[in-house]
């Protein structure tokens, strides 16, 4: 379903961020407003998945790329969509295939004719935007699937003897489905690592599949979005996120649930790197930031540590014969 949105941001709610962190609960309660009324925009076309949402906010605020897997038809691009359009991001999507070459994401060099000469201008390809989702990332091969790695991380890319800046705030949002393996690249280690979360997309509840059945099935009305947020917004909440105190005993023990990962030599080939550390801290402050506490929790830390952890764990051979 096509979705009409506003331009205008919500000035009621833009006025709220502030580039001033105050731990104070008024607000903090402000920053939670801006979240839950996006959260209650995004119900307009998503049904459910308050949790996954959640996760891809944490993501943004944490300046991080997320990687989403579920079954198909679970509204996993719809989502990233939706929320492309809520934040007023320039929205692109590259659907990857096994013959999708590395020029088709970043661009390529054209010839142009100009007065009568002939010279070579870059075409930007479709990562030149805000938020890139990455259908189905692990059909491409790995050298197309490698073309994103400089994108993902240090927000430029290279094309020739030139580098260009990608726009900010950047997010590579990929999706990937656990079934239909034929065809498929699994995704080197080196570059899952370079996505923040995992977030598992499930199945709605039986309630919500009739909400979904009700609103698809026999509407065909257009739902009209307002956006929330612009990029200024989003640079500053990122700035925000950062800022969000945590305890010593908190940031040790986060510490410590990475550094397990390492120690099981029984099952565990291969543990997660300091990046999950880093990243466990920093989305933590930011599903606190997300629910308005001036503090990171150790809830945040048992939420977060399976979509942080998942995809860096490498399992060796007797593990995975157990099916552990």
């Amino acid at each position: 379903m096509v979705s009409e949105v506003s331009r205008e941001p919500r000035m009621s709610l833009s006025r709220k961020v502030s580039t001033d962190f105050a731990v104070g609960g008024d607000y903090m309660k402000n920053y939670k407003q801006i979240f839950d009324e996006l959260q209650k925009e995004t119900s307009k076309i998503i049904v459910g998945q308050e949790s996954a949402i959640e996760q891809i906010l944490v993501a943004i605020l944490c300046d991080g790329n997320a990687l989403l897997e579920g079954y198909p038809g679970l509204a996993k691009t719809l989502m990233v969509r939706t929320l492309a359009q809520l934040m007023d991001l320039k929205f692109s999507r590259i659907q990857n295939t096994p013959d999708l070459m590395p020029s088709d994401i970043t661009g390529t060099y054209i010839i142009e004719e100009a007065s009568g000469k002939r010279q070579f201008k870059f075409q930007p390809g479709p990562v030149f935007a805000n938020v890139l989702l990455a259908d189905e990332i692990n059909r491409a091969t790995p050298k197309t699937q490698s073309a994103l790695l400089e994108a993902m991380q240090e927000k430029q890319v290279t094309a020739g003897t030139n580098t260009f800046k990608l726009d900010l705030p950047f997010f590579v949002l990929a999706t990937q489905n656990p079934i239909e393996q034929e065809g498929t690249y699994p995704l080197p280690e080196a570059q899952a690592d370079r996505f923040l979360l995992k977030i598992n997309v499930t199945y709605p509840t039986y309630e919500q599949e009739l909400q979904i059945v009700d609103r698809y099935a026999t509407e065909t009305r257009e739902q009209k979005l307002k956006v929330m947020l612009n990029k200024n917004h989003l640079l500053t909440l990122q700035n925000l996120t950062r800022q969000v105190p945590i305890a010593n005993d908190i940031k040790q023990r986060a510490v410590k649930i990475v550094l397990a990962t390492r120690q099981n030599k029984e099952i565990i080939q291969y543990g997660a790197s300091p990046r999950a550390s880093i990243g466990l801290i920093l989305a933590s402050k930011a599903r606190a930031l997300i629910q308005g506490r001036n503090h990171v929790s150790n809830d945040d830390l048992n939420v977060l540590a399976y979509p942080v952890l998942r995809h860096r764990i490498i399992l060796n051979f007797e593990a995975e014969r157990k099916g552990m």
